[in-house]
């Protein structure tokens, strides 16, 4: 809803029905795509009651490289030999990860190591089944954009607003757990903000006028709420802003490189352990995400420029 609502200006239109301006792409497509994207983020939610670390999650969610590559193989698209290799790496990588924690979860307790492991399993085959689908979304958007020319704000807008209707029989588990996040206590941040004393030398007096006010008052648990959907709405612009730029394969790269940074986040400051095979699976992952990047947006641009130079040379030599 929060989307919704920041994306709303972007389609406003005054005298057009309900004040929106007519769709590029038929409203029925939209609502196709609506419907994957709610399942997928369920999906990839549900899987946290799976026994999946938020680390794995991360490694995981970035073999979304793998099946898009794979959904453009079907539709026809073509790859070099050095995109495959680091997509193949990247496979392996996320396979060694898997693994890794598999073992460290099944080392906790013998007596109950079948029933992590079958867990665990089930965790895994919920996240690859959102990976197919994401996919196959990837996929779907990037021919709407070819096909009608969309913008990326319309995508935003209809991708999340139709989605709403997919809550209602939600509601009462999302009333129950807003309840539980409005009865948490406000951050105390006149505490915090006496210890950081260089940090109210740097902030100026009206921005912390204007703030604190608002954190002291704000249970904690309604403040996380609010800072991670604005954290989330810059990342979701920025994800349709690169897909109405670039194919669906250099959006999952590029978003590795996000998780990269959301993986080692998550470690430092959860505490979460890596063993060795953890930290070889995860290396693989993300250097094949920049191998990939690399070839595509610098080595295959290149050679696709001096190609084109030298037939305008041999032009000009026949002329």
């Amino acid at each position: 809803m929060f989307t919704a609502l920041a994306a709303y200006p972007s389609q406003f239109s005054a005298g057009k029905k309900y004040n929106v301006r007519t769709p590029t792409v038929p409203v029925r497509n939209w609502a196709f795509i609506a419907a994957m994207h709610f399942g997928i983020n369920m999906l990839n939610n549900w899987a946290f009651a799976y026994d999946i670390s938020v680390p794995v999650h991360i490694i995981l969610r970035s073999f979304g490289s793998v099946t898009t590559m794979l959904a453009g193989v079907i539709r026809g698209k073509r790859y070099s030999k050095l995109q495959v290799l680091s997509v193949a790496l990247l496979t392996i990588g996320v396979l060694v990860s898997a693994w890794a924690d598999s073992e460290s979860k099944g080392k906790m307790s013998p007596a109950s190591a079948d029933s992590d492991s079958s867990e665990f399993t089930k965790g895994i085959a919920i996240l690859l089944a959102a990976q197919f689908v994401a996919a196959y979304m990837g996929a779907y958007v990037e021919d709407q954009f070819t096909i009608y020319g969309a913008n990326w704000t319309e995508n935003l807008f209809y991708g999340h607003f139709l989605c709403l209707p997919w809550f209602l029989p939600l509601s009462g588990v999302l009333r129950n757990h807003y309840a539980k996040l409005a009865a948490t206590p406000p951050l105390g941040m006149s505490s915090i903000l006496q210890q950081k004393q260089d940090f109210l030398r740097s902030t100026s007096d009206s921005t912390l006028a204007l703030l604190r006010p608002v954190i002291e008052r704000t249970p904690q648990g309604v403040l996380f709420l609010l800072i991670n959907s604005i954290t989330q709405l810059a990342c979701i612009s920025g994800v349709n802003l690169l897909s109405s730029k670039s194919s669906a394969v250099t959006v999952t790269i590029v978003l590795n490189i996000r998780k990269l940074v959301s993986f080692i986040f998550s470690t430092i400051l959860f505490g979460h352990h890596l063993s060795n095979k953890m930290m070889i699976g995860s290396a693989l992952v993300f250097g094949s995400g920049a191998l990939y990047g690399w070839e595509t947006s610098w080595r295959l641009p290149q050679e696709r420029k001096a190609k084109e130079q030298a037939n305008g040379t041999l032009r000009r030599k026949s002329e």
